[in-house]
């Protein structure tokens, strides 16, 4: 079962990958830059200074950076642990994909870091701006897009993101439940 899972894993990379097209290349390029959700949760950070002021803006931060740390780090363990080779790696699916990236990044690629990390974020930051529903779609749509990319560029399966971007969301929910009930400090009562 877990053959047939990865055989069509990958037959949905390929055929996801191949409606990339050049003109759309540097569009996703520029989503699956790192930089440029640092940017976007930089913003999001000010936000906080501007509304809730310095402590909070400081203490959102250092907690954003201890779930980063946390969620990248488990996605690291979890590649090695599985094993399972990027598609820019796979002899066989390289030759059929479009590598769209100059970098393929590491050697392994379950689950995506990317996904994981962005859809962290994307839930944390939601829970913060839980009373502004077009940011939290914005926030939201933002992580699906980093996702996508990921495919997009070739250098991750679907379940890669799938996996990742669950990993991510549950990690975070659970971060911020865990922050709530245990800390005397409420943090999330924005």
């Amino acid at each position: 079962m877990i053959k047939e899972i990865i055989n069509f894993d990958e037959i949905i990379f390929l055929y996801l990958n191949s409606l990339g097209s050049k003109s759309f290349d540097f569009f996703w390029l520029l989503i699956t830059n790192k930089f440029l959700n640092f940017i976007i949760y930089f913003f999001l950070l000010f936000a906080v200074f501007k509304r809730y002021g310095r402590t909070r803006a400081l203490n959102v931060f250092l907690l954003a950076v201890i779930l980063i740390f946390i969620v990248d780090q488990t996605t690291n363990l979890s590649k090695f642990f599985f094993a399972r080779l990027r598609p820019c790696y796979d002899e066989q699916i390289s030759l059929l994909s479009r590598l769209v990236t100059s970098n393929c990044g590491g050697k392994y690629s379950f689950f995506s870091a990317h996904a994981s990390n962005s859809f962290a974020l994307a839930t944390f930051f939601s829970i913060i701006f839980k009373k502004s529903k077009i940011l939290r779609i914005g926030i939201v749509f933002l992580a699906l897009l980093t996702a996508y990319s990921r495919i997009y560029v070739g250098v991750h399966y679907p379940m890669d993101v799938i996996i990742g971007a669950t990993f991510g969301v549950f990690f975070s929910i659970t971060y911020v439940y865990f922050i709530n009930k245990h800390l005397k400090n409420k943090l999330f009562n924005f």
